[in-house]
């Protein structure tokens, strides 16, 4: 059966997804064995001696990501090649074994307390494949391995925001292709860190489907399930933790949640998207790569793409051989930062007045729209759409920025938009678009005007608008 427009705008997200929303902006670090062997994907075989970092800085890292306006840092603690940076009890090939702090670093701990004294929330990527343990591909046995090392990540290191999981899968060196138990690291995950979320191969946050930084015009939160084994979904279930996890959606497809797609699903649930891309070509420090580091043009419209399409930015930072984020990528973050800043401190809708003009029955108070709380909302009578908001700022003001936001705490509605401004009394189209979701940036032509107007054309519901902001970007 079908599902109904009333359903999917009654999905809502759980608290851990909606915290992790507000944080919109945050750090990949990639750093491991890879960064001294010059190879993105480590065959496993690699000698702990040759990771040596001469300048670890872990503060460092901190600044650089807050010098950009990040708000997390999610670090490479084990990648594929299986080498460990913090001393795990359950192998040898660790820093533990190498020459860095004469074998008595713990890096994973010292990212997280930089982490924590300067306010960032802390994330670990721990990679199931391992190319270099020999119980993987003998799936019971590694299961519990694997097991065993989440748990000291997530036991050891204080709050942890996110847990982030890729898909590699290979064969063991036993020829046998390794069987991953999701459902048992979801389980230890919810247990040790329940609200830290689980990201793209977990049921809390998913793949945008590229690396690229592309990003859908209409970033839907709610998408379709799709069950293994023709489980069941419990009755009235709108979150994943009573759900096995399984495939759901093509990340790759444009369309995952336009009302054509919800007539073709019998379920959807929220699963919001991450965009993450790396500011070099590789992920893993190259030298070769320190001229090709992506511009603050470039940084600028990755952000108000993805944070400004209701996804959140995964911005991976790769340190060098010294352990420390290269000069180039910290001025880079110093800049992105000062520009985002400068765009986004002063709304010009400060003191502005808003009315409602359509439905002209409403008889709710717009107002809530420009007071800048994160808890409060304006919303028509339920079946009351389209719906106008018409802005008058008090005098001719020059803008390039729009911003929107829904109350998602109570779903997702908004399917199309239209912005206008005033001129010679005739009302002229600005801006048109789609969903809005947890945040839209609308980039404009500079426009100066008094008089604007927002118009929902289309809604799931009588939709549900938080903000209306307006911003002059810095040059």
């Amino acid at each position: 059966m079908a599902v109904q427009i009333e359903d999917a705008a009654r999905v809502t997200p759980s608290e851990r997804q909606l915290a992790w929303q507000e944080l919109e902006f945050y750090a990949f670090i990639h750093f491991g064995m890879n960064t001294f062997t010059g190879r993105q994907w480590g065959l496993g075989d690699e000698n702990p001696q040759w990771f040596n970092p001469s300048e670890f800085d872990a503060v460092q890292w901190v600044e650089a990501c807050q010098a950009a306006g990040m708000r997390g840092i999610i670090l490479t603690c084990k990648h594929h090649d299986g080498f460990c940076l913090w001393p795990s009890a359950y192998t040898e090939h660790s820093v533990k074994a190498s020459p860095w702090n004469n074998g008595h670093g713990d890096m994973v701990r010292e990212v997280a307390e930089a982490c924590r004294a300067k306010g960032l929330k802390f994330g670990v990527y721990l990679s199931p494949w391992d190319r270099h343990e020999p119980s993987y591909g003998d799936s019971a046995v590694y299961n519990v391995y694997f097991q065993n090392q989440l748990r000291e990540l997530l036991t050891n290191y204080g709050d942890v925001f996110c847990v982030w999981f890729d898909g590699a899968c290979g064969e063991g060196k036993n020829g046998k292709v390794q069987e991953y138990d999701w459902e048992a690291y979801y389980s230890i995950i919810r247990e040790l860190q329940p609200n830290a979320v689980i990201s793209v191969c977990g049921p809390d946050v998913r793949w945008c489907g590229n690396e690229a930084g592309h990003t859908r015009v209409s970033e839907w939160s709610v998408v379709p399930v799709a069950m293994k084994d023709n489980e069941k979904i419990k009755e009235n279930s709108q979150k994943m933790d009573d759900v096995t996890f399984a495939k759901r959606i093509d990340s790759r497809e444009e369309d995952i949640g336009s009302r054509d797609v919800l007539g073709q699903v019998d379920h959807v649930i929220w699963y919001p998207a991450e965009v993450n891309t790396s500011i070099r070509p590789n992920w893993f420090y190259d030298p070769t790569d320190d001229d090709k580091v992506k511009s603050v043009e470039r940084l600028v419209e990755l952000y108000e793409k993805t944070v400004g399409g209701n996804a959140a930015f995964l911005l991976n930072l790769p340190p060098d051989k010294r352990g420390r984020i290269h000069e180039q990528d910290v001025k880079t973050m110093v800049e992105l930062g000062g520009r985002l800043r400068n765009t986004y401190a002063s709304n010009l809708t400060l003191g502005a007045r808003v009315i409602a003009v359509q439905p002209c029955d409403s008889a709710n108070d717009p107002a809530p729209v420009l007071d800048g709380l994160s808890d409060t909302y304006w919303t028509s009578s339920e079946g009351e759409v389209p719906v106008e908001l018409e802005f008058d700022l008090g005098s001719d003001t020059i803008f390039d920025r729009i911003v929107l936001q829904e109350y998602i705490p109570l779903g997702q509605r908004i399917e199309h938009f239209l912005l206008e401004f005033k001129e010679a009394g005739e009302w002229k189209l600005l801006y048109r678009g789609t969903v809005v979701g947890h945040k839209k940036i609308c980039r404009v032509e500079e426009t100066n005007a008094r008089y604007l107007r927002l118009r929902i054309t289309e809604s799931r519901m009588n939709p549900m608008i938080k903000s209306f902001q307006m911003y002059l970007s810095a040059q």
